[in-house]
């Protein structure tokens, strides 16, 4: 493997900055390696197996400190393991040539930016909201919320294999309307479970299409274990006043220039 400096500079910047903010993992390096010239597809599947692998350290921290809720995980997993395996199965029998299916996951993934953008920018005011109010998703019973959980999955499984993006933002944002009595740090604690499962089998999948370039994968963690390292250290002194919504907004010039 040839070490590529600009490569592991990026893994550098996105696992600071998800170590500093907790998202933005696949919001940023996706786009990155488009930047740099990678497919859509090869992009989306290395990011997937990127992603499982850095996250699956957070996963190990959150449990010793009991900040995840293994039965909304497992819910969750249900229906987004399944759906990851089916858009897998749609991908790679739909008899598509590379150009259309690469095309088709740069305008996803364009959308899925946009959305997981305005999901950071508004989480806080949808939190607060939920927990002012009584609305119908604050009055579920137990088997409706795992009802709930469990389509949310789905509708997870499907986005982040078809854009590596939307786990972090979009599912905890989810979590918080269905689940708004659980303290904040075990609804994020549990979507960093759940995303490593999802992320692990949606990036296997796009390996064995040969959507992954390991050379590359390599040179990213390179970068991001250390920098996911220094930016949880410093996350307690970072404003998230500022931080978010700048994060916001280079995901929305980034979506914008994919879809339009």
């Amino acid at each position: 493997m040839d070490f590529q400096y600009p490569y592991a500079l990026a893994g550098l910047f996105v696992g600071f900055v998800v170590g500093l903010t907790g998202v933005g993992g696949g919001s940023l390096m996706t786009p990155i390696l488009l930047h740099f010239g990678i497919s859509p597809a090869s992009a989306v599947g290395t990011d997937l197996l990127y992603a499982a692998i850095t996250k699956s350290g957070g996963v190990h921290v959150h449990h010793k400190k009991r900040n995840i809720d293994w039965r909304i995980t497992v819910v969750l997993a249900l229906g987004s393991v399944p759906a990851s395996l089916l858009t897998l199965w749609l991908l790679h029998s739909s008899g598509l040539d590379t150009a259309t299916v690469n095309k088709m996951i740069r305008t996803s993934l364009g959308w899925a930016m946009l959305f997981t953008a305005l999901a950071i920018l508004f989480k806080q005011k949808i939190m607060d909201y939920s927990h002012r109010n009584d609305i119908w998703l604050t009055r579920m019973t137990r088997k409706q919320q795992e009802v709930a959980t469990f389509i949310t999955g789905l509708i997870l499984g499907a986005v982040v294999t078809l854009t590596s993006i939307g786990a972090g933002a979009l599912g905890t944002v989810v979590l918080f309307l269905l689940y708004p009595l659980l303290p904040t740090v075990k609804l994020v604690g549990t979507e960093i479970a759940h995303a490593v499962p999802l992320t692990l089998v949606a990036g296997i999948g796009h390996a064995s299409f040969g959507n992954v370039d390991w050379g590359l994968l390599l040179n990213l963690l390179m970068g991001s274990l250390p920098g996911i390292y220094i930016g949880s250290h410093l996350a307690n002194r970072a404003s998230d006043k500022y931080l978010r919504p700048a994060l916001a907004m280079m995901m929305i010039y980034a979506g914008t220039k994919l879809v339009f």
